[in-house]
């Protein structure tokens, strides 16, 4: 996977590089999310790695289906890009390329993409105050995507792209359990 990410990062650099020259970063973004959640769809994954489907049609598949979705904003050089990646093959790294756009995308815009996994669902109180905690404590609004996990018995846990605060019951008794066996 690592490989995968690193085939991304040029083309994560230019399209962010272009959005910004453009000023289209929410159409990028939201063009980089289709095509990350088509490309992993497990028909067009077989597509994509058939070789004998020319890599001109595969292309020009993605880019009818890109221009179907008018929210997209698809344009000339959303076709050049999508061209680009189906003729070098590299289609598949359009998941890393997003996640690496979205990094590159939120430091611009001086925000932190953030992951918050609750035990339990999340009041609109309980989220403006873990807003408020995530701005104070890393100096940036903080954008949260939430989820709800069961498992975690009760608590947090919050992840950034290069941190993870686990405030979570379940993750205490790993710390608890750990200490005990050490």
């Amino acid at each position: 996977m690592a490989e995968l990410a690193t085939l991304a990062r040029p083309y994560a650099e230019a399209v962010f590089q272009l959005a910004v020259k453009s000023d289209k970063l929410a159409q990028w973004s939201n063009l980089l999310n289709f095509l990350s959640a088509t490309v992993q769809d497990p028909q067009m994954l077989a597509l994509t790695a058939n070789p004998s489907v020319d890599k001109a049609t595969v292309a020009t598949f993605l880019c009818e289906l890109c221009a179907a979705q008018s929210e997209l904003a698809f344009d000339e050089q959303g076709k050049n890009f999508i061209n680009l990646l189906a003729a070098n093959r590299r289609l598949v790294v359009i998941p890393h390329l997003l996640k690496q756009f979205e990094t590159q995308k939120a430091l611009h815009e001086n925000y932190l993409k953030v992951t918050l996994v609750s035990a339990y669902e999340v009041s609109p109180e309980q989220e403006e105050s873990v807003n408020q905690m995530l701005e104070k404590r890393f100096g940036k609004k903080a954008e949260l995507d939430i989820s709800v996990d069961k498992s975690l018995i009760g608590g947090w846990v919050v992840r950034t792209d290069n941190q993870v605060i686990d405030m979570s019951v379940r993750g205490r008794l790993q710390q608890l359990a750990a200490e005990l066996h050490g």
